[in-house]
């Protein structure tokens, strides 16, 4: 059976939500998600300013969740591991080198009124650290370790990034300078902001269904590249030590052999002699005086 509430209110809407019983892990995931996605997409579009942004950020950290269920389902706070893949995706540094997401959409005024909007302004111009501190602490209400862990710092420089946060604030909106005060203004924003729209539950597990057939096979194809490329390159390589030949150079002193040797003065007077003189004659057979 999986829980992933910690109070027995959301346990009694759970169980009136999905039937009595033990859930399987779809139907826990779908109560996971209309229990979380609502409140939770409202924390990424204040935490980002964009609502493309926030949305994908959700949809992803779900995507995770789905992915790596059985871990999830006996989470203590399965809500809270979703939420931190969520920020974690959202405050992402790589978001600004996208094109057409460096900047936050223009802020309109909505149900939150002029009040949410300098707010949202405010929240906005703050560093991403300090924004999901101020969001965590101030605006869900968790206490100083959980913010810390959440976050993977240390609680002395949670303590530290949220001050700078609530300074920061307050030189912009000098009535927030009271800490129960952006407490309650931070927590109203976080409930009341227009949220983007999300799709269903079971939409977001069949994309990530076919998100993660798709890197299976994206892995398979690359493993069986990788296993060709290597078999072809065991069947070309040499199987034994060839010596290289040596360097060539230049050798002094060999006459060239490309042909007879030219004929001499004295060859060519013998040569035209023995043309001019006749081949039989009593010359060749009287022999020469003595």
């Amino acid at each position: 059976m999986y829980f992933f509430t910690r109070s027995p209110k959301d346990r009694d809407a759970r169980t009136d939500a999905a039937g009595p019983g033990p859930f399987t892990p779809a139907q826990a995931f779908d109560a996971l998600y209309t229990h979380a996605a609502p409140s939770l997409v409202r924390q990424a579009y204040l935490l980002t300013g964009r609502r493309a942004l926030s949305q994908e950020s959700v949809e992803r950290a779900f995507h995770q969740a789905w992915g790596r269920w059985p871990e999830v389902a006996v989470d203590r706070d399965p809500a809270g591991w979703v939420r931190a893949a969520a920020y974690e995706y959202a405050l992402s540094p790589w978001h600004r080198l996208r094109h057409g997401r460096r900047g936050p959409d223009l802020i309109t005024g909505q149900r939150d009124g002029g009040d949410g909007r300098a707010l949202r302004e405010a929240l906005l111009a703050l560093p991403p650290r300090y924004r999901r501190v101020l969001m965590l602490y101030d605006g869900l209400g968790l206490d100083l370790p959980e913010t810390a862990a959440e976050t993977e710092a240390s609680t002395l420089g949670t303590a530290r990034r949220l001050l700078n946060a609530r300074e920061a604030v307050a030189g912009r909106l000098p009535e927030l300078a009271d800490p129960d005060a952006l407490h309650q203004r931070l927590g109203t924003l976080a409930r009341t902001v227009t949220p983007p729209a999300i799709p269903p539950a079971r939409a977001v597990r069949r994309s990530a269904e076919r998100r993660a057939r798709l890197w299976t096979r994206a892995a398979i194809a690359f493993t069986a590249l990788i296993v060709g490329a290597t078999g072809f390159t065991l069947a070309t390589a040499p199987t034994r030590y060839w010596e290289p030949l040596a360097a060539a150079r230049p050798v002094d002193g060999v006459p060239v052999t490309s042909g007879p040797e030219a004929w001499t003065e004295q060859d060519l007077t013998l040569r035209d002699r023995l043309r001019d003189e006749p081949f039989h004659g009593p010359q060749r057979l009287v022999p020469l005086p003595l």
